[in-house]
């Protein structure tokens, strides 16, 4: 079995590690961390979300659940991720729920329009970061129902 091929339920985009690892420790305290996938960048979030680079043998029609999505990345920034993902019939009904730092309304008001399911400031203090991540993870992954099959 492999994540590549089996699916994964959570792409975890932040290129910050504490933040990463902050989430992560969240989600697995929850038990909803087995198929995480934590990219570190634009460019690698849409390699994996498009089966490509050194995700090439992804099976692209078996998405992630949920896609946490910070804004400020190196490589290709979370708008133009979120741009990209949103405009592609293979990829636009993931759900898509920013997580960032930004709390400008300028930011808010884009991503809305781009089509984010959820915008979600970081917040600063560890237990409070942790409490909105374990709530995110149980609200998308085990109360959202999300389309079984891409509508064609």
């Amino acid at each position: 079995m492999s994540i590549l091929t089996d699916g994964v339920e959570i792409l975890l985009v932040e290129d910050n590690p504490t933040d990463a690892e902050l989430a992560m420790v969240a989600l697995k305290e929850r038990n909803l961390a087995n198929r995480l996938v934590w990219v570190k960048d634009g460019a690698e979030a849409l390699d994996f979300l498009f089966a490509t680079g050194a995700y090439a043998k992804r099976n692209i029609e078996n998405p992630p659940k949920v896609v946490l999505l910070d804004l400020r990345l190196p490589k290709v920034d979370g708008l133009e991720v979120l741009r990209r993902l949103k405009v592609d019939e293979r990829t636009k009904r993931i759900p898509i729920v920013v997580l960032t730092s930004s709390k400008e309304d300028r930011d808010v008001a884009e991503c809305y329009s781009l089509g984010v399911n959820s915008y979600i400031g970081k917040p600063v203090e560890f237990d409070e970061f942790s409490r909105v991540v374990s709530e995110l993870g149980l609200y998308w992954l085990l109360i959202n129902q999300p389309p079984v099959h891409p509508v064609k």
